[in-house]
């Protein structure tokens, strides 16, 4: 649906002076998620972490011209041409924007909240019900804020039918959030304890929820939860449930028996009047009441409809992440088969096009029908056609009878399969070289058969990096910093180990200010994939001068050796005011000028043109521990005064920048100009309580699992003695993939499906053996060597070591792979 822009003004209350016709159709709150500029409405949003008037001028260069602001910016006068709706609160104007959409529709709307299982119910009713209406359901976890209206947005003329979640953290959130979405039935998942601390009980945070449903018809929830219930009618809202019980034989529904079998589960129940079941491919009790909650949501809107207990059974899992691989041939793999139609496509390609910018990879999508999505398919692909031409995309591979009926939609590099066998069988793997692949697909293709096929072979010990935890970490430490402070991210030793190239992706579409590696090669390496934000290097060596040039990377300048040195050789080439950083010792000793070479730093400086001072900074020794606190004010009062008396030698400011991790934490008061934000992005804190997110989670597979008798030995040198009969089982890590040695003999442990579980008998070169005999585990399971379950703080605090030890031990040949929710 199109709206014009001076309609958008009345909408939002926009205070704007005359307006140019335009008529809008996207709405923008991320300036990398840019399509069809023309048509596209920006709204500049401010956050503790960021604030979007800063990429006004970046989108209007893009063609861009039409602006929701709530700062009136002195460079927005030249923009003569553009459109600027001036709003006290961008964020309630795009909430009032979305209400108003929201009117137009007489349609059923499905509410969804709660605590767990909002993106699962939503997906598996859209499985159910997606044949019988057409279906607009909000795309991956859109359930935030920013995220509803966005969702509701989308709503047009062939809506049937929305699902939309709602998410809350904080009190009076959903008040804001009711209007946009109204829904007219109302599905309650459950309660936990997921942002708790920003209520003062339980109870408040129920009652918040149960705002969503205020104006609903019908309020479906399990009626045995009587928490909720009394929750329910504290709220007003007992007049309209419809809840599901296996206890009361009253309830609307009734689920008389739920039968578990070896891997699918019967639900018995009982409604109106007649006994019925469905089956599902589910055994656990969260997917269980899940289903649950579909089945009590199918038979209020479609009451007769036996075909759909049909559905139950084909209900798939869903996966609500966007994995990040290495595929063959130097391709990099993104494999998202989490749900397969428009809305979710453009959010991929926005993702893989954020990941190709500025490298030498070819764009490719590998993409199959997509189902059940109400339009005619000439329609549907020609609006996907013209997607991936704005995205970039550079070659589509079909696969599925309708993609290959309008292959002559795509005017791009392409070719079309019916089956994903058909692929499978012709395909010539060398013709993917040097690319990025998306791979996207509804799962009845089996696609994952795809991504196996691509991907680069290694053995099954893995590195799984969370991108939402490196972000959600990333803006903790940048809340804590005044707008104004630039922000240096420490991506070296291949990123602590976790892979220097994603994160530094990552970091780059977060604006980063900086980025810092220890040597040259890694810079060059960032540059070779398209990293395009200044990098520092910590550790320059004099025979890399070359690269440094060459690949734009600012040195650390440490002595007066390495400082003479490059301005030699910056002027023999004719460079002039190369980007250099003075390192300072205040107390470290370990590299860096000393207070009393300022003067002579100054005088070597003023007299060439080969380089100019970008920052003056030092090293805190003991940041992360209260007892040296005395010292940290030492080096920060040296610091203070070295760095100002260069700048004033120089004559010209400096960004001064002293704070690590732990710093920034516990002295954000010397923040300076920039901070150097180093173990503290990969989860590790020095300060007790706080919320930092598990970035990284090393996995492996049990391969093969014995039955040995008391007295016997496992292992090298027979020191894995046996107490009890027990169950072995062999896993393929050992210390050359990272795994320390000195965790062997029950000095380690592993996480087996919910149970710790002691390395016995040293640890081998590629395999170490674990005690399963109290774990329910077989051949095959995974286990968790380092992640939420087992916190890489413990394992250093058990080898005397640190976490960055730990992180960097991580062999090469350790896939990592890296995922996105």
């Amino acid at each position: 649906m199109k709206y014009k822009i001076e309609d958008i003004a009345g909408i939002i209350a926009a205070k704007n002076k005359k307006l140019y016709p335009s008529t809008i159709e996207f709405l923008l709150t991320d300036s990398r998620n840019l399509s069809v500029a023309g048509s596209s409405l920006f709204f500049a949003i401010i956050t503790k972490y960021n604030d979007g008037h800063k990429y006004v001028t970046d989108l209007y260069d893009k063609g861009v011209r039409n602006f929701v602001v709530q700062i009136l910016m002195p460079e927005f006068e030249k923009m003569n041409d553009a459109n600027f709706l001036f709003v006290q609160d961008s964020v309630m104007a795009l909430q009032r924007l979305a209400i108003h959409h929201r009117k137009n529709f007489e349609i059923p709307v499905i509410g969804i909240t709660g605590s767990n299982g909002k993106t699962i119910i939503k997906e598996w009713l859209y499985q159910l019900l997606n044949e019988d209406f057409n279906v607009l359901r909000s795309p991956r976890s859109y359930n935030s804020q920013i995220g509803v209206p966005l969702s509701v947005w989308r709503l047009n003329e062939q809506t049937q039918l929305g699902i939309f979640e709602a998410g809350i953290s904080m009190p009076y959130e959903m008040i804001r959030l009711e209007p946009i979405i109204r829904p007219t039935i109302g599905i309650f998942s459950n309660l936990g304890d997921a942002h708790q601390e920003n209520f003062y009980s339980l109870q408040e945070k129920c009652l918040e929820k149960l705002k969503l449903f205020t104006n609903c018809d019908t309020l479906i929830y399990d009626g045995d939860n009587h928490f909720i219930e009394e929750c329910i009618e504290l709220s007003c809202l007992s007049h309209k449930t419809f809840a599901w019980s296996k206890k009361n034989s009253e309830a609307p529904l009734f689920i008389s028996k739920t039968e578990k079998q070896e891997e699918n589960t019967i639900i018995h129940f009982s409604f109106l009047g007649m006994e019925q079941k469905v089956r599902i491919p589910f055994t656990d009790d969260a997917s269980i009441e899940n289903a649950i909650h579909c089945l009590a949501a199918a038979l209020y809107l479609k009451p007769g409809s036996t075909h759909l207990f049909e559905k139950f059974l084909k209900l798939e899992s869903v996966d609500m992440r966007l994995d990040v691989k290495k595929g063959i041939n130097n391709s990099i793999l993104i494999n998202d088969t989490y749900n397969s139609d428009i809305n979710s496509l453009e959010i991929a390609l926005d993702f893989m096009t954020g990941r190709a910018l500025g490298s030498n990879l070819k764009p490719v999508l590998i993409l199959s029908d997509i189902l059940q999505s109400g339009a005619l398919p000439k329609v549907l692909y020609k609006k996907v056609s013209s997607l991936i031409k704005i995205k970039g995309i550079k070659k589509i591979i079909g696969i599925g009878r309708d993609l290959k009926e309008n292959e002559d939609k795509f005017d791009i590099e392409k070719s079309f399969y019916l089956t994903t066998e058909d692929f499978l069988r012709e395909v010539n793997l060398n013709s993917f070289q040097n690319e990025i692949i998306l791979i996207k697909g509804s799962r009845r293709f089996e696609f994952e058969k795809i991504t196996t096929l691509l991907e680069e072979k290694v053995h099954e010990t893995i590195l799984e990096t969370d991108l939402d935890a490196i972000i959600y970490n990333f803006n903790y430490f940048r809340s804590k910093l005044k707008p104004e402070t630039k922000l240096i991210a420490m991506v070296k030793a291949f990123g602590y180990g976790i892979g220097a190239y994603e994160l530094a992706k990552t970091l780059q579409n977060q604006r980063c200010d900086y980025l810092a590696v220890a040597v040259a090669d890694e810079g060059a390496e960032l540059r070779a994939n398209g990293i395009q934000m200044p990098v520092i290097i910590m550790n320059p060596e004099m025979h890399t001068f070359n690269t440094l040039f060459q690949y734009n990377l600012e040195p650390e300048i440490y002595n007066f050796r390495l400082l003479d040195a490059i301005i030699k050789d910056s002027e023999r080439r004719g460079i002039t005011d190369f980007p250099v950083h003075i390192k300072l010792d205040t107390g470290m000793h370990r590299l860096g000028f000393q207070p009393h070479d300022i003067e002579e730093i100054a005088r070597r400086v003023k007299i060439q043109k080969g380089v100019q001072v970008r920052s003056v900074f030092s090293h805190l020794a003991g940041s992360d521990s209260p007892d040296l606190d005395y010292y940290t004010q030492q080096q920060v009062d040296c610091f203070q005064k070295t760095a100002s008396k260069l700048e004033n030698l120089l004559g010209y400011p400096l960004l001064k920048h002293i704070l690590n991790s732990a710093g920034i934490e516990r002295f954000p008061e010397y923040q300076f100009d920039m901070v150097r934000l180093g173990i503290g992005l990969y989860g590790i804190s020095s300060v007790p309580g706080n919320h930092l997110q598990t970035v990284a989670t090393l996995k492996s597979t049990i391969l093969e699992i014995q039955e040995l008798k008391a007295g016997e030995t496992v292992g090298y040198s027979r020191k894995g003695i046996l107490i009890r009969d027990s169950r072995i089982a062999c896993i393929p890590v050992g210390y050359a993939d990272g795994l320390d040695r000195r965790l062997s003999n029950g000095k380690g442990k592993v996480y087996v499906n919910g149970t710790l579980c002691p390395i016995i008998g040293n640890i081998c070169m590629d395999i170490c053996m674990i005690d399963v005999t109290d774990a329910n585990a077989g051949e095959g399971d995974k286990v968790i060597i380092f992640g939420k379950e087992i916190a890489v703080e413990e394992i250093a605090k058990t080898l005397e070591t640190i976490p960055y030890e730990i992180f960097t031990s991580i062999s090469p040949r350790v896939k990592r792979i890296y995922f996105k929710s």
